[in-house]
């Protein structure tokens, strides 16, 4: 059982770490875009005198944020941090429909989809 502990521990901070790789690879590629956008817009805004033009680097500068942060800043930590505290005072919200599968249900399942496989 030990052993297998710490290979889902292994086996999640694998995961993990690809996850913040992967981050981090598509903040280099959107970061470009973000930035060629960013000079197109504001040439375009400055050659048109419309402000308007601007507009798109508003949600773009949000991705761009929260990728950073997912990649680069803390966003890991707090979001690990919430989730200490939802398991702590808020537990209730974790609770399964109807219970947590016991055997028994298992059970009911198995034995049902055997029938229905069975039947045809």
């Amino acid at each position: 059982l030990e052993r297998q502990l710490i290979l889902q521990n292994l086996m999640r901070e694998r995961q993990t770490a690809m996850q913040i790789a992967w981050t981090r690879e598509f903040l280099k590629y959107f970061g470009t875009f973000f930035g060629l956008a960013a000079v197109v817009l504001t040439t375009g805004a400055v050659k048109r005198k419309n402000p308007a033009v601007l507009l798109p680097i508003l949600p773009l500068s949000f991705v761009f944020s929260y990728q950073y942060d997912m990649g680069y800043g803390t966003l890991l930590q707090r979001i690990k941090g919430e989730a200490e505290n939802i398991l702590d005072t808020q537990s209730t919200l974790l609770e399964l429909p109807k219970g947590p599968l016991t055997f028994e249900d298992l059970e009911k399942i198995r034995i049902s989809q055997s029938n229905f496989f069975t039947e045809k």
